[in-house]
């Protein structure tokens, strides 16, 4: 096992779920810097029109690209799975198939991003005081979503060999390289939102170039081989059938997300740059609480391969009593600074500030709930289930929303109500997760419990 690695299926489990999470975390905030920079420059040097106008952009990307980032996650779990087993064939054919894959998706994902995304924006009803800034925001970026795929299913096969310091290696690099060119473009070319977005595009090129490096010099099956690169049949639609579900889930997700951006949209574009920066703030608290679930998507992945069905139950619960404590701190530090946090992305206006609280009272009061909820989600995945948690999660969180949207917003048509969809739709959701894993496990080791039971 390379130096860098921690072993998922020995030793101590919370110190290695510590020392494997603490760098995911650390990738995961830096990764959101990209989109912070990106709102923290414009709103200094451009002007709350200019946050409003990236901010509009987020829930529209995520819809645009989260059907291929999730199979990245089929990548991860395959690799995991193989790894755990000691099927060295398994995962070299994974490793090699995984980033052809991430290339085509990316190319699709241009053309996608760069002709559709307009349409997308004006039919959400972005505001037409920033949705020319809004498109051409978008289409920068898409220029640039290649390097996003290959660095997301390299970081991917790295953490699921128990490797997770290396992504935030590369991310350190590139969050600097992003930086300092966005306040470049902005301040030196006058590029406004087009200089963030490029300034993500090449900091994102550089972090695909690090990882692409990285696998190639490991020394172990996920060692990257260019002359075997290509897309194998059976290797691939085992990588679709754990993670087209998850992309799928992740797509959904996205279009309630563009449903409520589109009625928050309907408040005025103060209210869109208050809720704007404020789902930016959430998003470190987010990232924190969503490195468990990768954490839990790869530690269950392989101890499942090495069946070893007793450190799967002890990962769970570790995971999942490790994001509520993570959730309930972030959150109400975050809510206790909130005002003066917000004054980093808005500078001139008071009003959007006091959008922003709002948000932040109404949903980082439960956001722990968002975290189990993936967790648990990620736990069944490691197990190699993946359709179950798909139709939960579309159900229970999207399902609900729209929901919640077209028949009781009507009756309260207030930003208040539109955030009470979030924690209802999360606390019905991770209830029906945590009760298919206890299924799911019990069907694989069904003797667990008279295990348990002589102990």
């Amino acid at each position: 096992m390379p130096k860098k690695s921690i072993d998922m299926c020995n030793g101590p489990l919370f110190s290695n779920v510590v020392r494997y999470t603490v760098p995911i975390i650390l990738t995961g905030l830096l990764q959101l810097l990209f989109t912070a920079a990106d709102l923290v420059v414009v709103g200094q040097f451009c002007g709350s029109a200019s946050v409003g106008a990236v901010g509009a952009t987020n829930s529209i990307i995520n819809l645009i690209t989260n059907l291929f980032i999730g199979l990245s996650v089929g990548a991860g779990v395959t690799v995991a799975q193989g790894l755990g087993a000691g099927d060295d064939e398994v995962v070299r054919r994974t490793v090699h198939t995984a980033i052809p894959l991430a290339v085509v998706s990316g190319l699709l994902l241009t053309g996608v991003g760069i002709f559709a995304a307009p349409i997308f924006l004006r039919w959400m009803n972005t505001p037409q005081e920033f949705i020319h800034l809004s498109i051409l925001y978008v289409q920068v970026y898409f220029g640039g979503i290649v390097s996003t795929m290959v660095y997301n299913y390299g970081a991917s096969i790295l953490r699921a060999a128990g490797d997770s310091r290396s992504p935030l290696i590369f991310l350190m690099i590139a969050g600097g390289v992003n930086v300092a060119l966005n306040v470049f473009f902005v301040t030196a070319f006058r590029m406004d939102v087009a200089g963030v977005a490029l300034a993500t595009a090449l900091s994102q090129t550089l972090s695909a170039v690090l990882v692409l490096r990285a696998l190639s010099h490991r020394t172990d099956a996920c060692r990257l081989d260019w002359r075997h690169m290509r897309l194998e049949g059976r290797v691939l639609l085992r990588m679709l059938r754990i993670g087209l579900p998850a992309g799928i889930q992740g797509s959904m997700f996205s279009i309630s997300n563009v449903m409520i951006q589109s009625s928050v949209n309907d408040f005025g574009p103060v209210a869109v740059a208050g809720y704007s920066a404020a789902g930016s703030l959430e998003g470190f608290v987010y990232v924190s609480m969503n490195a468990l679930h990768q954490t839990a998507l790869n530690f269950v992945g392989q101890n499942v391969g090495a069946a070893n069905y007793k450190r799967v139950r002890q990962v769970m619960n570790t995971c999942v009593a490790s994001v509520t404590v993570i959730g309930v701190v972030m959150a109400g530090l975050l809510i206790v600074c909130g005002r003066p946090l917000l004054g980093l992305y808005i500078s001139d206006s008071p009003q959007a500030i006091e959008y922003g609280m709002t948000r932040l009272l109404f949903i980082g009061t439960a956001y722990f709930l968002c975290g189990a909820m993936d967790v648990i989600t990620g736990g069944i995945r490691g197990l190699g289930a993946s359709v179950a948690p798909m139709l939960i999660t579309v159900l229970g969180v999207c399902g609900m929303r729209l929901v919640w949207i077209w028949f009781a917003l009507p009756l309260m048509p207030t930003l208040e109500m539109i955030y009470l969809s979030y924690p209802i739709s999360w606390l019905l959701t991770t209830v029906a997760q945590w009760i298919t894993y206890r299924l799911i496990l019990r069907r694989r080791d069904p003797e667990g419990g008279l295990r348990r039971g002589r102990v």
